[in-house]
């Protein structure tokens, strides 16, 4: 059986050559005694670092990315249900369907098909690699969001950015190495089994420049000084506990997460203060616009962050969840999210930094072709899109991904992929693989067995990478 990778002392010793290169025996020492000491992967990395944009509620392919003309052509009518006759879909019994809610084009050199509800994604589309194809397995929203964050809808695993730490570390060690930002439920940001040090760290979005994103993050202390005795006294008593228990996971993590704390009270307040952006960089992500100041913030922050060298940023974007009244509610999610995700990919190129940057963008699943009236009697302009696990669409960018490259089809109703499916796991193993790691070697031993991102599942999606 294969050793798990492990970088915690008391299981540091067997640590054997899973995949990832030899390291000096500096970096070694560093690694077994620091678990978010900065680590060279075993293979070429094309990515050093994640920002992912995970859009909540699930956004609907057919009106953004993949419209359907047949769907279009029969707007309103009723289509023959490709699901199974046992399935059920509340609110979905007459079937009609629904055609996409403002016209879906060819942008760019590449010709890749973006809806007009996002001018300023249509205006990078040669930049970003279209997955049109991607499945997931459960349809409601709490175990698809999990599976999207954690690799599985049931159990309680350590989350993708648990697991980006855990193998690489953070490139800066006065910041935390996973930073989720407007996060949602703990689950998706937590370090489950692993060190209690790779859970993700939750920020807020102010909207004040004079309001920190990080609770507790200002020094209460007079002076540096007194704050270091504090913390010393603190960490005594915790060092102490930790020896009459013979170790416990727990404190070593308090112990940890206090030092990082400390760190992060002297170069955390001027990373995360966006005021002193230039005005052109504020204006470029929206900040302070009517419907973009929230997701402007959280944008240029998740920027501001990787650059600072934080190795995995999420931002979480609701109200994606149109089971009623797409047709007049998806264009507000548009305007509010559509300026600040494209001016982060411009941000990011400009700077040189999109090139070693993976941004994924993706809901937990998509929106079926057909009607949604849970009324019952509202007419077919008000109605919504019941979920869609079993095909939709996500995009990434960056990070030694092909450019303006659609990869993936459905059928003529945009239910079933035709070709080019991607499944989460193998979303997962190819991510995982442009960060230079295996995934099906990235492993912690948990009750007798080692657990992995993909669980026992994955494939890397060669076609899509550059």
């Amino acid at each position: 059986m294969k050793q798990p990778f492990l970088f915690n002392r008391r299981q540091w010793l067997q640590r054997t050559s899973c995949g990832f290169g030899a390291l000096a025996l500096g970096d070694i020492l560093q690694a077994a005694t620091n678990p978010l000491a900065s680590r060279i992967p075993g293979m070429a990395a094309k990515a050093k670092r994640v920002i992912f944009l995970f859009m909540a509620g699930g956004p609907s392919q057919m009106d953004l990315f993949d419209p359907k003309p047949y769907i279009t052509s029969r707007h309103g009518q009723t289509v023959n249900s490709p699901l199974r006759p046992e399935v059920t879909q509340v609110g979905t019994e007459k079937y009609l369907a629904l055609g996409e809610m403002a016209p879906v084009r060819p942008r760019g050199q590449s010709g890749m098909w973006v809806s007009d509800l996002m001018p300023h994604l249509a205006s990078v589309a040669d930049d970003i690699c279209l997955l049109r194809g991607v499945s997931a397995d459960n349809p409601q929203h709490a175990g698809a969001t999990l599976q999207f964050h954690t690799g599985t809808f049931a159990e309680v695993r350590p989350s993708m950015g648990a697991w980006v730490s855990y193998g690489l570390g953070t490139e800066n060690q006065d910041l935390p190495s996973f930073v989720s930002i407007q996060p949602g439920g703990v689950r998706e940001y937590g370090s489950a089994f692993l060190p209690a040090i790779h859970q993700g760290t939750a920020l807020s979005v102010p909207l004040s420049d004079k309001i920190s994103p990080i609770e507790n993050l200002r020094n209460a202390s007079p002076n540096e000084e007194v704050q270091r005795q504090r913390i010393e006294l603190v960490q005594e008593m915790n060092r102490r506990m930790v020896g009459e228990l013979n170790g416990d996971a727990g404190m070593e993590g308090m112990i940890q997460n206090l030092e990082l704390a400390f760190r992060m009270q002297t170069t955390t307040p001027e990373i995360v203060d966006i005021a002193k952006e230039t005005e052109a960089t504020r204006r470029l992500y929206g900040v302070d616009g009517k419907e973009t100041d929230k997701n402007a913030r959280a944008c240029l922050l998740a920027r501001k962050l990787s650059e600072a060298g934080v190795r995995f940023v999420q931002v979480t974007m609701g109200g994606w969840d149109h089971h009623g009244d797409i047709r007049g509610n998806l264009p507000k999610l548009c305007a509010r999210t559509d300026q600040p995700v494209a001016a982060l990919l411009k941000d990011l190129k400009s700077r040189g930094l999109l090139e070693d940057t993976l941004v994924l963008w993706s809901g937990e699943f998509g929106r079926t072709p057909w009607s949604q009236d849970l009324s019952g009697t509202a007419p077919i302009d008000k109605h919504g899109r019941e979920h869609q696990p079993e095909s939709f669409c996500s995009w990434v960018a960056g990070g030694g991904f092909k450019g303006g490259f659609t990869h993936g089809e459905t059928d003529e109703m945009g239910y079933r992929v035709v070709s080019g499916k991607v499944h989460i796991h193998d979303l997962h193993a190819t991510i995982l693989h442009q960060l230079g790691m295996d995934h099906t070697k990235l492993t912690w031993r948990h009750l007798g067995r080692d657990f992995r991102l993909t669980d026992v599942y994955g494939e890397v999606v060669k076609e899509i990478l550059a």
